[in-house]
Formats: structure tokens, sequence, C-alpha cells
């Protein structure tokens, strides 16, 4: 007779985001003295990115919002400029996430507007958008940028229709849109792209849940659940899943989960209390975390999201004796990598003017950069053009590393300044090539008469060849040629070429003389 040892093994689960924990930013890093608006509307009332930070704020007549610089931190002048150019109170604010200096705003005046903020900041009160989009007939609610083609807009009001823009036109004022999709027979409660943007999901004041292909406003699928009422949703990623927040039957705060390919039943609904403030659920793709903030709450709760059971895995909690009124997200690119930090959220307290900063940090006693949390990550670079997008082809986010050093694409509107940097690490790699860019530019300035464009083209070239071709340029026959050229020094008795350009060469002779 053989008897069987039972053996009892605890269900300990690896994970490397188990002890996250979340760091508040101290008095000196927050920003003090903000009005933050008193609007009842559900959304964040706050963006940012790596250079600006940007909330709604409470203002007499018409609405307004205030754009600081991220390092713009402490007690905020009450008289400090303000985006002004909205007649009815702002609603929804995002920034262009491929140029940190764009952001749209959608306001109750039933207008969208684009607004272009100047690289040092808003100087003076700005009432003149770039683009002002007119299309809905009641109060515009939210706005979202398309993830992976540039300039598209979507927006929807509470005439229930869903429109979507396309910026790169030459109008000022935009009052056709490009598609108008009419599926909601309510007011949408929010939205959300998956990865190449192919799909959006929406939640609607009607209960249901629809997810559609974007470009053409078809209807893919539709979902009503009588025990889960949704008012946030989000497309996770590449897991081929959604998630809404909402309340149950029984009025409780609730989370549900759903396969995007069949939204017939939720595969789990998990609740968390009886509190009334709206869940507003955040999802990091790169390390498969959300994180629920409440309405209302002072603390934020956090789990891992798998594609297989128990899908939801509950890690633990930050607690904080403020409550939010809105929050903002900082985009990967704009995260501290050496404090091992992977998502950085800005907490609105209305209760005291505050702007606080929150940041998750993963624990390792390490200071190298930590690749196993840091994945490639979505870059500011869009993948298609709002042409491309719309002539029917569809792709996937630009990647970029961010591990320091790395080769990371500026926005839009710096990529001047990322030439003249690839410029000076070049010249660094090659002796002497650092005075070379140094009488170029001074050439360059004395002139004033070349464009921009050419410049940078000329610019971009000089590292290789100053503007010449290098197959063009004979080298030296005789010893003679050598030591009579004037792009020629010596060093320790050996000639150096400095690969002088004509243009150089008869600068510096004139000089001479």
């Amino acid at each position: 007779m053989t008897v069987s040892k039972m053996t009892w093994r605890p269900q300990y689960r690896s994970s490397k985001f188990r002890h996250v924990f979340g760091k508040a930013a101290t008095k000196e890093s927050c920003y003090d003295g903000v009005p933050i608006t008193r609007s009842v509307q559900d959304n964040n009332f706050c963006a940012v990115n790596p250079r600006f930070l940007a909330v709604i704020t409470e203002c007499a007549g018409g609405g307004a919002f205030l754009v600081l610089s991220i390092h713009h931190t402490g007690k905020v002048d009450p008289t400090h400029p303000r985006v002004s150019g909205h007649r009815g109170n702002v609603l929804d604010i995002k920034w262009n996430p491929f140029n940190d200096y764009c952001i749209a705003s959608c306001s109750e005046d039933t207008t969208v507007k684009v607004w272009e903020i100047p690289p040092h900041g808003v100087l003076k009160n700005l009432t003149m958008p770039w683009k002002e989009l007119q299309g809905h007939s009641r109060r515009v609610g939210l706005i979202e940028w398309h993830p992976t083609a540039n300039n598209i807009l979507f927006s929807t009001a509470y005439d229930y229709q869903v429109m979507i823009w396309n910026l790169d036109c030459p109008e000022q004022v935009i009052k056709n849109p490009v598609r108008t999709i009419s599926h909601h027979t309510d007011v949408v409660l929010s939205m959300s792209f998956n990865t190449d943007g192919s799909q959006f999901a929406t939640t609607c004041k009607d209960r249901k849940i629809r997810l559609m292909e974007s470009r053409s406003g078809n209807l893919l699928q539709e979902a009503s659940c009588k025990t889960h009422k949704a008012s946030k949703v989000l497309i996770l990623g590449n897991l081929k899943k959604l998630i809404t927040s909402g309340t149950s039957r029984w009025n409780e705060r609730q989370i549900a989960l759903w396969d995007q390919d069949d939204l017939s039943v939720p595969l789990l609904e998990e609740n968390l209390d009886g509190s009334s403030g709206v869940l507003f659920p955040f999802y990091d793709p790169d390390t498969h975390m959300l994180y629920l903030a409440g309405k209302g709450d002072g603390n934020i709760r956090y789990y891992e999201i798998s594609s297989e059971k128990p899908y939801i895995q509950y890690l633990t909690e930050y607690r904080s004796h403020m409550p939010q009124k809105g929050m903002g997200v900082m985009p990967k690119r704009g995260l501290d990598v050496s404090s091992c930090e992977v998502f950085r959220f800005y907490k609105l307290v209305t209760t005291k003017s505050l702007i606080e900063p929150l940041s998750m940090i993963v624990p390792r006693r390490s200071e190298s950069y930590q690749e196993d949390i840091y994945p490639m990550t979505a870059s500011n670079t869009p993948a298609l053009t709002a042409e491309e997008w719309l002539s029917g082809i569809d792709k996937g986010p630009v990647l970029m590393s961010l591990k320091p050093g790395s080769q990371v694409a500026e926005s839009l509107s710096d990529r001047k300044e990322l030439v003249n940097s690839l410029d000076t690490r070049r010249s660094q790699s090659r002796p002497g090539m650092l005075q070379l860019s140094y009488i170029q530019d001074q050439l360059e300035t004395k002139d004033g008469k070349q464009d921009s464009a050419h410049s940078q083209d000329d610019r971009s070239r000089m590292s290789l060849s100053n503007g010449e071709d290098l197959a063009l340029c004979s080298p030296p026959r005789t010893e003679n040629e050598v030591w009579n050229d004037p792009g020629v020094s010596t060093y320790r008795g050996f000639p150096v070429f400095w690969h002088f350009s004509l243009k150089d060469r008869i600068s510096s002779h004139a000089s001479v003389v």
C-alpha cells in the first residue's frame, strides 16, 4: 500500500512590478496657487508633455487654460498669461503626441481650437488659435488625437456626433470634418484607440460599449451588459482586450474586462467599493500595468494585466489624504529612467489649488539603465501623414528607446536642433571638424542671405564634405602641394587636413590680406 504525501505550495507570483510604489513630489516640486476649474465634467482637466503642463482654470467670462513650463514649479503667479480664446468654459485639452508645442482644446462654445505654444512658453494671453474647427451644434466635451497619424483629431459633443478632422489644410477655420460618425444615441463619455489607430472604442450614456473602425466609422461590435454600466473605456494595447470602469447593478464601483473580438459577455467583473466618484483608468502597454484613480479619492490602485486567467492581478495601492479632481499623465519619453520611474501622474488637488507630481517607481538597487522595465516605446514621430492615413494605410507607432544617449527623434518643431546636435556629434568624432563647424556658422551669419532650408541642407552635408563632394576634391599629388595648401596645418611634424571648402579658402585668404 502506497501512501501519497500531500504537498502544499504557496501561490507566489513572479512579477517585476510587485513592489512598485508611489512617490509624491516635495512641496518645492509642486505647482502651487493654480486656480483649477470647478467644472463637473468627468474629464482629466490636465495635459502634460516633456516640455509643458496645461491645466484648465477657473475664469470669469469665456474659458481659459494655463500652460506652464514643466520646470516652472513652486508658486504660480496669479496674473500668469493664459490661453483664452474660447467664449465658453473649456472642457478638455490634449497635447499633440507628435508636436510638444501644439495643443487642442474644446469648449461649451461648440468649437475645437488648436493652439501653437511659443517655444519659451506663453508670455502674453493667447487669443488667436492656429486652427478653429466648427462643425458641432452643441458643446464639445471630448477630444482625442490619432495615435500614429499626424494632425488627425477626433472630437465628440453633446450632439451625439463623433467628427474626424484633418488639420493638414490651408484654411484657418475648418467647417467640414473628414467624416461624421452617428452611431450614438446619447452623450459619448470616453474614447480609446488601439495601438495602430485602426479601431476605437467608446462608452456612451446609453450604457452601451461600441467598437468602430476609425477611418470609415463602421460599427464592428456593440455591447450592453445589464450588470455593468460603463463610464470609461480603454483598449489594452496588443492584448486584444478592453477594460471598462463604471458601476454595478447595486451602484458599486466596478471594473470589467472584455474580449475585443467578442463583446457579448465580459470576461471578468470586479467590484471595488461603494464610493460615487468616477474611476479613471490609465494603462501602460510597456509594463502591462493598469492604474485606477477615482475622482474625489486620495488613493490610486494598480494592477497587472495578463493575457491568461486570472487576467487581472491586484498589486497594491498608493494612499494619500489629498483628493484628486483630475489627473495628467507624462508620456514615457519624459520619465526619469535613472530612478526607475515607470509612470508619472500630475494630481489636481482643488482644495489646495495644487498640482502634485506623483511618480510610480520600481525599486532597484542598481543605478544603471534597466532594460527589462523599459522596452521600446512609442516615440513622438508620426508613422503616417494625414493624407496617407485617409488613403487607407494603417501603421503601428514608431518606436524609440528610453536609454540615455540613444538616438531619439525630436518633435517636428525641433528638427533644426536635431540637425545641429548631429553636426556637433560628428564634428567631435574627427579632428578639426569642430573648429570647421564654428567657421562655417560664422560665415553663414555674416552672409544672412541663405534661407533656413538651404543652410540646414549645407550644414547636414558639412560634416562629410562641407558642401562639396569628396569625389570631386582631388588629393594633392606632390609634397609641395600638401605644404602649400591653406587648409593644412601641422601637428608634431605631421600634416593635418582641415578639409576647407573653396568658400572657406577664399574667406581665409581675404582675412589674411
